[in-house]
């Protein structure tokens, strides 16, 4: 898709859909609830984000699991069946889930769904460099504007289901204090690194909020959406770019195919700068389910950990909790 087609793809689904887009929902339907509740998450940051809050008084199903692109996927029979049984639906919003769109749209019409970004200030959104006037979904990089997602959570949950509301708040709070302790870590590790190696080279540009959030500088193989490909220039110019500043480790991701990212390295090689993937980081998707690396703070602290290490600064072997496999 063309950058000009892309943006009227964006007007016309603006236009269409602003409600459900912005985060809003269409009339819920009516009828008493049952226990536990049924939640669909898209990604799984945000499904760890609803089971914390909703705790014993919901399922959550995430339809996006461990090393699945959100930006490629399509949402299968099975995953459109959960959605219209769901009692409530939460996805990020932004166009991450673009090819989603039309499917969340279509059940927005009789299920309650709510973007968690919806309550995010403007001023502090990235834009993109692959669509007009679109920002930069990944807004999870940053802890503290990923507490704002719990309070959409918390608030979408309590309209649903009041009753229950002095239950979702007192989780909310654990959970936020346990998040206002992770940024406090990921703050504190960063800045042992060297303030000449503080330069972040990844896969595709997923971390600009990590970097804006904790001091980095940022640049990406590919574009913010892995639909977009690096092309030869952008190769060429990062390679000039790691020569020139003497980087070292650049870092591949699990969900993005590393093809792009080892041209760079050879091509920096070509020029007599060695470069290492300094680890492999969550970008669009959590680690593996069933592991520390699997939730939310698990999958940031292991981002934060691997590339302070790798850029020369200090963190603990196995992180902010002692508890990552590696």
């Amino acid at each position: 898709m063309t950058r000009t087609n892309t943006a009227i793809f964006l007007t016309l689904f603006l236009s269409l859909t602003s409600p459900l887009f912005a985060g809003g929902q269409s009339e819920a339907p009516t009828g008493e609830l049952t226990y536990p509740l049924s939640i669909v998450a898209t990604t799984g940051m945000i499904g760890d984000i609803v089971a914390h809050v909703a705790g014993d008084l919901g399922v959550v199903q995430t339809l996006m699991g461990s090393e699945v692109d959100p930006h490629l996927y399509r949402p299968t029979r099975a995953d459109v069946a959960r959605l219209q049984s769901a009692d409530i639906i939460f996805y990020n919003g932004l166009m991450l889930e673009g090819r989603m769109g039309d499917t969340l749209v279509q059940i927005g019409r009789s299920r309650r769904v709510h973007a968690v970004t919806e309550l995010i200030d403007q001023s502090v959104l990235l834009e993109s460099d692959d669509y007009e006037e679109a920002w930069d979904p990944h807004l999870w990089m940053n802890v503290r504007l990923w507490m704002e997602a719990v309070e959409v959570v918390v608030q979408a949950l309590v309209e649903m289901d009041p009753q229950n509301s002095a239950t979702y708040r007192e989780n909310a709070d654990r959970y936020l204090a346990e998040l206002e302790e992770l940024d406090r870590y990921v703050s504190e590790i960063v800045a042992t690194i060297p303030e000449t190696r503080r330069v972040l080279v990844t896969a595709h540009d997923a971390f600009g909020y990590f970097g804006s959030a904790y001091g980095l500088e940022v640049l990406g193989v590919q574009g913010m959406s892995t639909e977009s490909e690096a092309g030869l220039e952008d190769i060429n110019s990062l390679v000039r770019f790691i020569v020139d500043n003497e980087i070292t480790a650049v870092f591949a991701e699990s969900t993005v195919a590393d093809r792009a990212l080892q041209a760079v390295i050879e091509g920096a090689a070509d020029r007599g700068q060695s470069v290492i993937i300094g680890g492999e980081l969550f970008s669009d998707a959590m680690g593996p389910a069933g592991t520390y690396e699997g939730t939310y703070i698990g999958m940031i602290d292991h981002n934060a950990t691997t590339i302070v290490r790798a850029l020369g600064g200090e963190a603990p072997e196995r992180g902010h909790r002692g508890l990552l496999s590696n």
